[in-house]
């Protein structure tokens, strides 16, 4: 069965492209967006990584912690992170096994191919760890700039 608004959250451990485990248990009493996307370095991605980028401090500014999640590995990560010069954490999913747990993994269809993939979906999570929004259809050029404005009024 799907998550739905309302629904705990899924808890999971991860590391970062630094390595550090990062557990959504340890932010608790903050606002979390958790944005699943395809792969680093790829066009869409690039553009929804650099939105978040863009509004990282207005995000800060409301205590909303930002989490960006693929199935790349720690040094993908690390190059996207780096050249993007993005302040927030990329969270390590090899294997798939929490973007399957948030029903954001499965079959894609790219030029008439059919592959198991990530849906780009991003999820709202609130201070208690339960799910306050669900976005599957994501404008990556917009979407960290109309998300914001959509949790702060702002």
């Amino acid at each position: 069965m799907p998550l739905a608004v309302g629904d705990p959250a899924p808890e999971f451990t991860l590391p970062d492209a630094e390595g550090n485990l990062i557990s959504l248990g340890q932010l608790r009493g903050r606002r979390v967006v958790l944005y699943f996307y395809p792969r680093d370095n790829t066009p869409g991605c690039t553009r929804e990584a650099c939105g978040f980028r863009e509004a990282y401090a207005d995000y800060q500014a409301h205590g909303i912690q930002i989490l960006g999640v693929s199935a790349d590995d720690a040094r993908s990560h690390q190059k996207f992170a780096q050249k993007l010069q993005l302040p927030f954490p990329l969270l390590v999913d090899e294997g798939a096994k929490v973007a399957s747990a948030y029903g954001v993994y499965g079959p894609k269809k790219f030029m008439g191919k059919v592959y198991n993939g990530i849906h780009r979906t991003t999820f709202v999570i609130d201070p208690e760890g339960k799910i306050e929004a669900i976005i599957t259809k994501v404008k990556v050029e917009t979407h960290a700039a109309e998300l914001l404005q959509q949790l702060t009024g702002s």
